[in-house]
């Protein structure tokens, strides 16, 4: 499920959380069907509440939703498919390989 706190700012490039006034990102490169991830960014004063997590799971789900395929260059997002295997599916199957994902 999408999260309505979570907007996809195409001119940036970017998907953005507003948090206490701050404003939590991760950037990305598109080329349908490729999605690549390329920084998770979260502020210093926000960090340890799940935030990035959060963001990972509202690219997912709109990766998916939009029949593309995420490459995760991105550290955080690359760490967080190898924790949640499940989300397999919508990782590029080079990427995949990389990961040891099934």
């Amino acid at each position: 499920m999408l999260d309505p706190d979570i907007r996809d700012n195409a001119d940036a490039k970017r998907y953005e959380l507003p948090v206490e006034g701050e404003i939590a990102v991760v950037t990305y490169n598109l080329s349908p069907p490729n999605l690549m991830i390329t920084e998770t960014l979260v502020p210093e004063k926000l960090e340890g509440r799940g935030i990035a997590s959060r963001l990972a799971k509202h690219v997912i789900e709109d990766a998916r939703a939009r029949g593309l395929l995420i490459l995760p260059v991105c550290p955080f997002f690359a760490g967080y498919f190898q924790k949640h295997p499940e989300h397999a599916d919508v990782v590029h199957p080079t990427y995949r390989q990389i990961l040891g994902l099934q």
